[in-house]
């Protein structure tokens, strides 16, 4: 019985050919081609009970042409040469009437990039949907044999993507992930938590099925307490969906425009720059991006072709660079960074049982969830917590609460941080639980 299937995804050089050949058919000034070709799975789980199974494979062409400071972009899924030279013609057909770009740059010259391969497991491309059932069968069988309701997801990628231009850029990658997530419930109680790594084989599926049972026991019967400022400690999965709203407003032009909470402002309330270099942050905020960690092993370079290479964003709690577009960057007289992404947030050797027990009392927040802007110029978010929300006391966990609102300024509570834990993969992130003395909550939630 064969337990793997072929990826569907053109090799390198297949991918560079395509994008190589498309260059050359083109009849405009300039031309960019970026080539996406990608491979996910899915095998969803529901009530200790695998529901959907599915492989699907995407391949997308995009052609920007160029005309002077006029510019367009036209899209294929087609392989077939006779689309892919009609979808060039057609982008040239749009750039030609297109109006004249005011923040046009040139086309990006060929770049240095990281001296590394991204990580690509096999298994993790080419694993079936009967050995990725198998898994989800034994963190069914856990949750039934424990009584509670088992519900979630196990998925694998394979990403593949090449760009090139008429200026003779030229890059490929590949890599892999996998990611598994489960909710537990029983009776008015409930958990979640997911994980997500390289490689399938490196996912901790029967070891966190185990916690996640036990937390929904747990969990049951929660007591009401009053909404209030109280210190909190968040697990790794419960900041992964507050922090990206942090790093996503990183960005350069937002804050020297004055429409960031990295803005700074004279006593009119005009923009004078930016906040880089200033102690915003509890000295334990260390965040970086960093494609390369060991447990992300990302591409070298980001979908405009720009280098995705290590960055220092926090150090010890001071902003050290923004994230600059090429235009951007040309008006400040600054290097293009790209985006933020992937974040690595650095933690300690402790676990989160060990801040638990170094807790004389605190809320602990296992998950965010619905978080949104309340004031994006701020940063104020609110949100929920969800499925596991825990009143600790004396270094222990007393007893489960009900779950609450929160209204929160973000950059307050990263200024608030007193003590972080070992770091965890969740999504194309790493980031520790942490501590914060003090977390706004502002009304008591029906969520379960």
């Amino acid at each position: 019985m064969t337990t793997a299937i072929k990826a569907n995804l053109l090799s390198q050089d297949e991918a560079l050919s395509l994008v190589e050949t498309t260059v050359k058919k083109s009849e405009a000034e300039g031309i960019v081609v970026s080539l996406s070709n990608n491979e996910s799975s899915l095998s969803r789980y529901s009530e200790n009970q695998i529901s959907q199974n599915i492989t699907k494979t995407k391949f997308e062409l995009n052609i920007t042409s160029y005309f002077g400071t006029r510019s367009a972009t036209a899209s294929t899924t087609e392989l077939d040469p006779d689309a892919i030279t009609a979808t060039i013609r057609r982008s040239e057909e749009l750039a030609r009437i297109a109006p004249q770009d005011p923040e046009w740059v040139p086309l990006l010259e060929p770049q240095e990039y990281e001296k590394r391969t991204p990580a690509f497991d096999e298994l993790t491309a080419t694993i079936s949907p009967l050995e990725r059932g198998k898994i989800v069968q034994q963190v069914c069988a856990m949750s039934a044999k424990a009584g509670v309701d088992g519900s979630g997801t196990l998925s694998t990628n394979t990403f593949s993507g090449a760009i090139a231009n008429s200026v003779g850029l030229r890059a490929y990658s590949k890599y892999t992930r996998a990611d598994f997530s489960l909710t537990a419930r029983i009776e008015n109680g409930s958990s979640w938590s997911r994980s997500t790594a390289w490689g399938i084989n490196q996912l901790p599926t029967e070891t966190l099925t185990e916690e996640l049972i036990n937390r929904a026991f747990a969990s049951r019967q929660p007591r009401e307490i009053n909404p209030g400022v109280y210190p909190v400690i968040f697990s790794g999965a419960a900041l992964s969906d507050l922090l990206i709203w942090l790093i996503f407003n990183l960005d350069a032009r937002a804050a020297d425009e004055g429409r960031s909470f990295m803005s700074r402002t004279d006593e009119t309330g005009k923009p004078v720059g930016n906040r880089v270099g200033e102690k915003m942050f509890s000295p334990l905020v260390q965040m970086q991006r960093y494609p390369g960690h060991p447990l992300l092993q990302l591409e070298t370079f980001s979908n405009n072709g720009l280098s995705n290479h290590y960055l220092e964003v926090i150090k010890d709690g001071v902003p050290q660079t923004l994230s600059y577009s090429r235009y951007w960057a040309a008006q400040k007289g600054k290097q293009p960074t790209g985006y933020m992404f992937p974040v690595v947030m650095q933690g300690s050797e402790q676990s989160l049982a060990d801040l638990i027990a170094q807790t004389e009392r605190a809320i602990l927040v296992n998950r965010s969830w619905y978080v949104r802007y309340v004031n994006p110029r701020t940063l104020e978010m609110t949100g929920m917590t969800r499925d596991g929300t825990f009143w600790i006391e004396d270094g222990k966990i007393a007893y489960p609460i009900k779950n609450l609102r929160f209204n929160q300024v973000l950059p307050d509570m990263l200024r608030d941080v007193d003590a972080v834990s070992q770091v965890q993969r969740y999504g194309d992130s790493v980031l520790p639980g942490l501590r914060v003395k003090a977390f706004n909550f502002s009304s008591v939630t029906d969520s379960v």
